[in-house]
This record gives C-alpha cells, sequence and structure tokens, in this order.
C-alpha cells in the first residue's frame, strides 16, 4: 500500500472508544487502547454475556461464509465494517472451501488500516483487497469495490455486527437498500444486529454506556431486522439469534444478536 498521507499513527483517535477496537477487546485481542478498554470493561460488568456475544456473531460469520461458498458457489465476496483482523477471517474460511475467490474488505477505523497487510494474505489463486471508506458512503465504496469484484455477478454482502451503529435517521434502510440494489440477482445479504428482545434491561444499560463513550448504539426487534430482507428469500433457518444460526452447540447463555442470511431473487 502507497500513499503521502499521514502516517496511520497520527490519524488514530485514541481519546475516543471506536466499535471496532471495543470489539477487539471482547474477543481477547491486543489491538486496542486503554479507552476502549475502559468501555469494554463497563459494558462487561452491566452484560456479563458481552463477550460471548462478540464470539458467537464471530462464529456466525464464519459459518454463513462456509455456506456460501460450499454450498451456494459463491466466489466474491465484499465485507463491510471488517473490524481488525482475528484468525480466521474471512477471507481465510471463503478461499478455504474456493481458493480463486474474491474478497474486498471495507472498514473506516485507521487502526484497522494498520493491519490491512494481515486482511491481504489470501491463497495465489484468489484475490484479497482492502478499501478505507465510511459505510454510510455506499456509492464511493461500490465503485472502488467494482474494481475488484465482477458486480455483474453473485456477490455475499456481509454486514455483521455493523447496522447497530447507524439508526434509522442516519439512514440505516437506505443502506442496505442501495448495497443489495446494486448486486446481481443470486447475490447474498449476510447480516447480524443487536436486539434488546432477549435481554432487554442489559442491553438498555449497554446503549447508555456507548453513548456515554461517544457511540450511537442501536437495538431492533426481529420485525425490524426482518425488514432489512425485504424482497430477498432467506435461507433457513431465518432470523435467529446468531449462535443458533446452523450450529449443533447450544449457547451457554443470552446472545443478544439476530442473524440471516438471504439471496437476492
Amino acid at each position: 500500500m502507497t500513499g503521502t498521507g499521514p502516517r496511520t499513527q497520527d490519524i488514530i483517535d485514541t481519546s475516543r472508544p471506536h466499535p471496532a477496537r471495543v470489539y477487539d477487546w471482547f474477543l481477547g485481542g491486543k489491538d486496542n487502547y486503554p479507552v476502549d478498554e475502559g468501555l469494554g470493561r463497563s459494558i462487561a460488568a452491566i452484560d456479563a454475556g458481552a463477550p460471548r456475544a462478540a464470539r458467537a456473531n464471530r462464529a456466525f460469520m464464519h459459518r454463513a461464509t462456509r455456506a456460501l461458498a460450499a454450498e451456494q458457489g459463491v466466489r466474491q465476496f465484499l465485507d463491510i465494517g471488517t473490524g481488525i483482523p482475528t484468525e480466521p477471517n474471512l477471507h481465510q474460511i471463503a478461499q478455504s472451501v474456493a481458493p480463486d475467490a474474491r474478497v474486498v474488505y471495507v472498514d473506516n477505523d485507521p487502526i484497522v488500516l494498520a493491519h490491512a497487510s494481515a486482511l491481504l494474505r489470501g491463497t495465489p489463486e484468489g484475490v484479497t483487497e482492502y478499501v478505507q471508506a465510511d459505510a454510510r458512503d455506499p456509492g464511493s465504496i461500490l465503485e472502488r469495490a467494482a474494481r475488484v469484484l465482477d458486480l455483474d455477478r453473485p456477490v455475499a454482502l456481509s454486514l455483521i455486527a455493523l447496522l447497530h451503529f447507524v439508526a434509522e435517521e442516519d439512514g440505516a434502510r437506505d443502506l442496505v437498500g442501495t448495497l443489495v440494489g446494486a448486486l446481481a440477482p443470486g447475490s447474498f445479504l449476510v447480516l447480524s444486529t443487536m436486539t434488546a428482545d432477549f435481554e432487554p434491561e442489559n442491553v438498555r444499560k449497554g446503549i447508555a454506556a456507548y453513548a456515554a463513550g461517544g457511540v450511537t448504539l442501536v437495538a431492533r426487534s426481529h420485525a425490524e431486522v426482518g425488514a432489512f430482507f425485504q424482497g430477498l428469500d432467506l435461507l433457513e433457518p431465518g432470523i435467529v439469534p446468531v449462535a443458533r444460526w446452523r450450529s449443533e452447540d447450544a449457547p451457554d447463555g443470552p446472545v443478544s444478536l439476530y442473524g440471516g442470511v438471504a439471496r437476492k431473487p
């Protein structure tokens, strides 16, 4: 990667927590700062299941990616809100099934850019690329992704634990609609997002903790999550807690994240 812009370490804001870094802390990663750990600990004190939910969400991504590559023949993946690399990454799952799979990662956190080299270690037959962009600018994402992916062929669009950081008034539905609308028939939407359906009080407190850290967080009902899949054909078992999507392992407690995978007709 080349360029003459500011050094990554100079543009990382360590004064405020960032969702990608808090998530990294939940997963036991080291690429976070005291401000992120502080928020993570506050949330874990409110809801001891928060790290469990992060792990369950990651496992959902693994299962969904493998299912699309192995069962549906998908060879192109667009992962928006990538987060800090935690192995195995999406491209490693996809390319373990299909070595020629092409993967584009998108995130807006400079610390993810700093670790982008880990995201680009794919197979010789495949392609992996990283795009530094904001999820709220789908037009730019699609334009840059089209340099790597053939948008006239099916693409698996992954929005994993992203949309609960985008409020309805900030255009969450329009964001998904724009992205899915630009994809070819036979493409898939893989989505997970937070809900208060199971632990409303803990989730309410968690939202307040994020808000105190300057981070917007939105919990959605099953019906509200379903609206993101409008016009798409859901794969079995539909929209369920992420720990129960095609998993034989029973979760060891509530997981306040819904997940689903759907095909664009």
